[in-house]
């Protein structure tokens, strides 16, 4: 038997602006289904309540909450990105039009959402079995915003 776990994220009026954001953003990824309430005939689509969506095929669902609808950063998503120019698309599509840009490769999009882009090689540098080259890789990912793979290498490394 299958399991589903689907990120459910509640806006203040935003689910279907925000949908599109991230379908713009994440490859392979789009907007499956919106369901709007209030039609009252042609040309009047209603007033949006959920879009659902996916991002490179994992599923999501944006909702409009309330004025108290608000995200933390106790709640975020990874990405695990392969290279630098991954990491940079990224970075710069989140926290572009009023995103806020935090520490050690965290951010918050323009809507408050909290995310995390990470290079995949993070795992590796801060797990080497030698201490010493761990613990640079890790002082360097401290000191950064954005992370530069060049520069975690050349910490770990003693450069």
């Amino acid at each position: 038997m299958a399991q589903f776990i689907t990120p459910f994220l509640w806006f203040k009026d935003q689910a279907e602006e925000a949908a599109n954001f991230y379908v713009s953003i994440f490859p392979n990824s789009t907007v499956t289904n919106v369901q709007r309430f209030g039609e009252v005939g042609p040309g009047n689509a209603g007033t949006v309540l959920s879009a659902e969506f996916e991002l490179n095929g994992f599923p999501y669902v944006a909702l409009n909450g309330n004025e108290q609808s608000t995200f933390t950063e106790a709640t975020s998503f990874q990405i695990e990105a392969s290279d630098q120019d991954e990491i940079d698309h990224f970075w710069d599509s989140l926290t572009a039009d009023g995103g806020e840009e935090s520490m050690c490769g965290w951010l918050k999009d323009k809507f408050g959402v909290s995310w995390q882009v990470t290079p995949a090689v993070l795992g590796k540098l801060l797990g080497d079995p030698d201490p010493e080259r761990a613990g640079r890789a890790m002082q360097a990912m401290l000191g950064m915003r954005k992370l530069v793979i060049a520069d975690l290498e050349k910490a770990a490394n003693g450069e």
